[in-house]
């Protein structure tokens, strides 16, 4: 009966803790702005690509390398 006392204790104690937690973050703003990080994964694609197009010639040498070496591996 006495690890039931325990028990009922820690779960309490661990609730408390979630909630503190839970309290501080929420008033910090962590929670705010829900809709941005849903949309903002169909954003990136455009980016990258604009990052891809403006590299560097050394970054497409090295790509045509790594070609090479698994044609002549197969």
């Amino acid at each position: 009966m006495d690890i039931l006392y325990l028990m009922i204790l820690c779960s309490v104690s661990l609730a408390a803790v979630f909630l503190v937690v839970f309290i501080v973050f929420a008033r910090k703003g962590q929670f705010e702005d829900d809709e941005s990080p849903a949309v903002r994964i169909l954003f990136d694609s455009d980016e990258i690509k604009e990052k891809e197009e403006t590299g560097n010639n050394k970054d497409e040498e090295k790509k045509g390398d790594n070609n090479k070496f698994e044609e002549k591996s197969e």
